[in-house]
């Protein structure tokens, strides 16, 4: 019998498993809380507003703040953006770009969420329209109770202490109390969210926004408590006594310190230290000429934050300045390595925000009397290693100096653990401030100890920190309950009769969001960049969308092999090839393995020897326009949607 070899003339087919359709909706799956994007996008798309916010709340308690600062792991994984896209003489001219799903969840948020009513909605963004629920705290609240009633066995209101309210601690607090428990977090700021109220600058998220989440979330049951520092008001040891388990998600709040010379004194300030102080109306001594270093989304928020606070400063007080102030940013990373958003970088060079990339510092520089006057880089060869580690090398002979008068860090944060002190010795630590954590369970090494966000896997996105509050409300339930939580998926297939899509959808070119103009955003520190899609915009870019969860489905026992299908195919997604001349895996659009033993290509674990032809089909460049099905004979093609339905049900 003839088998695969390395012949490059072979083609690699993937035999569908029972997970290959839920890959394949790849927005769904790259979303760390697995949000329906294809759901709501499309919802949009037929203008059922409120359909769209429901999916998009349901397992997120922060949509609404998503839809403005989510970094969107969804559309970096969206299939449109896989789609070649060719010339009026059929040439290739580039690839496609992803649906703004970001964008779109803010719309359907302000069309029907928390927001609907609120001042942060622009009543003109969504004309005529009004949701039929009225988006009140104690509605959705109720909504919310209603959605997991009888999923499984609720607890018996055991008191969870939870150290912090950002994202990570609020969603943790907001699972507990739905399955039963009374949750009450502490937090040490005099206002609820953590870094969402004091690190994210009000020109990316107005702060009745973020009080409009927060209170759904208290409308639930949860108890926040403000202005407790852990260690200080309470002690850890209380805690640990008082409440059945506790959840540590403090965060990564305090800048890292780059341990160079110079860098004790006056002048130089932490980034993140820098937009609390902006937020809390504390004034900090900023020069005419300042160097924030950094790459990242921090790095960006810091100097946009000082370009808003030099305008405004002003224009309240005549030129209270000496000129204009100057911002540069530098970082170890050249422009096509830097971590932050290009959004970010796009909208701060709009600021007036310069780059230096591609430089380190080696020490600030001060005067006899200690006086900052400038600060010395030397040239970063290389960021990262050939795995992609973080493993920067210098040429210690090429060296710049910039003068400046005030240095903001922002090349990191780390958290603060110092409470532990008190109760909490037995909570291991690999390095100061970071605890050991299982990453299954997000237990500590002390029994009834978890931890949730940055903590438990580092700095990274909010939809990841509150994916692991979520994680953490789970693994206290099995705790304390002793009941395993299971995710209960079904799937269903549904034929499509007919099946219809918006004329011209696979033409549509991606709508830009739109921003205020550079200049009359620095008129306001707190004026919002981004717009936000109105009606018929957010229509029209929803229905970009290729709806993953829909796809042709070829019956065998009809298909003729006419090649009908394949010549009509736009996308050329489609060809027959000899059956040998296939090599088979199982599993899902990344995965490889051994064929299931129903593979109509094996037979005992052996290719058949045989002259047939099969149908490849390649998913990326599929864009679900049914020609295939219309231009079929003998209707052996149909279009099916996949859907998937999953609860939490205990055992």
């Amino acid at each position: 019998m003839k088998t695969p070899g390395n012949d490059s003339s072979m083609l690699t087919a993937i035999v569908p498993d029972e997970n290959y359709h839920r890959l394949l909706i790849s927005c769904q799956a790259a979303c760390p809380v697995h949000t329906d994007a294809r759901g709501y996008v499309r919802a949009i798309a037929k203008g059922r507003f409120e359909e769209a916010y429901l999916i998009a709340r349901g397992p997120n308690p922060f949509a609404s703040i998503c839809g403005r600062i989510c970094g969107a792991p969804c559309e970096v994984a969206c299939r449109r953006g896989k789609i070649p896209r060719t010339d009026a003489d059929g040439l290739f001219e580039g690839w496609d770009r992803p649906i703004a799903i970001r964008a779109l969840k803010r719309f359907a948020c302000e069309a029907a969420g928390v927001e609907a009513n609120g001042a942060t909605r622009a009543w003109e963004q969504v004309s005529n329209y009004i949701p039929k629920i009225a988006a009140d705290a104690e509605e959705l609240a109720t909504i919310l109770r209603g959605s997991v009633d009888g999923s499984f066995v609720r607890a018996n209101a055991e008191p969870i202490a939870i150290i912090g309210s950002g994202p990570a601690g609020l969603s943790a607090a907001h699972d507990l109390v739905l399955m039963g428990f009374r949750p009450v977090v502490f937090e040490v700021e005099a206002n609820p969210a953590g870094m969402l109220m004091y690190g994210v600058p009000e020109y990316r998220l107005p702060r009745d926004l973020i009080l409009q989440e927060v209170k759904v979330i208290q409308a639930l049951g949860v108890e926040i408590r403000c202005g407790m520092r852990v260690g200080i008001h309470v002690k850890f040891s209380e805690l640990r006594k008082d409440y059945a388990a506790v959840i540590i998600a403090v965060g990564a709040k305090r800048s890292r310190s780059l341990a160079i010379p110079g860098e004790s004194g006056p002048h130089v300030y932490g980034g993140v230290d820098f937009l609390r102080s902006v937020f809390a109306g504390e004034s900090l001594s900023l020069g005419g000429d300042v160097v924030v270093i950094g790459g990242g989304n921090v790095a960006y928020d810091v100097a946009r934050t000082v370009v808003r606070q030099a305008a405004y400063d002003t224009a309240r007080t005549a030129a209270r300045l000496p000129g204009t102030r100057r911002v540069r940013l530098v970082s170890l990373e050249t422009l096509e390595e830097m971590p932050a958003d290009t959004v970010e970088i796009r909208e701060g060079d709009e600021e007036g925000v310069e780059r230096v990339g591609g430089y380190g510092p080696v020490q600030i520089i001060r005067d006899a009397s200690g006086k900052l006057t400038g600060i010395e880089f030397k040239k970063c060869l290389r960021v990262y290693d050939e795995q992609r580690k973080f493993s920067p090398v210098f040429d210690e002979n090429k060296r710049e100096t910039l003068s400046c008068d005030t240095v903001l860090i922002a090349a990191g944060q780390t958290p603060d653990l110092s409470f532990l002190e008190d109760g909490g010795t037995d909570v291991k630590q690999f390095r100061p401030g970071w605890p050991q954590v299982d990453q299954q369970t997000l237990a500590t090494t002390a029994r009834g100890v978890f931890v949730a966000g940055d903590l438990a896997h580092g700095t990274r996105l909010m939809i990841d920190a509150i994916a692991s509050g979520k994680k953490a409300a789970r693994s206290v339930y099995e705790f304390l309950t002793g009941r395993k939580l299971e995710a209960a998926r079904t799937t269903s297939f549904l034929t499509i009769r007919p099946y219809i899509r918006e004329r011209g959808y696979e033409q549509i070119r991606r709508q830009e969001v739109p921003t205020l103009d550079s200049a009359d955003r620095l008129k306001d520190p707190s004026a919002q960049v981004e717009q936000g899609f109105n009606r018929e915009r957010a229509m029209k870019e929803a229905s970009r969308c290729l709806d993953c969860g829909v796809t042709p489905v070829f019956d065998g026992n009809r298909c003729v092999l006419c090649g009908g299908c394949v010549d009509v195919c736009p996308t050329l997604c489609l060809k027959i090839v000899p059956l040998l001349q296939i090599q088979v895996s199982a599993g899902g659009p990344s995965q490889t393995g051994q064929p299931p033993s129903s593979s109509p290509l094996y037979k005992g674990g052996e290719l058949l020897e045989t002259d047939s032809s099969a149908i490849l089909k390649d998913e990326d460049r599929c864009i679900r326009c049914a020609l295939c099905v219309m231009r079929c004979p003998v209707d052996a093609i149909e279009m099916e949607r996949v859907v998937f339905q999953t609860e939490w049900t205990t055992e």
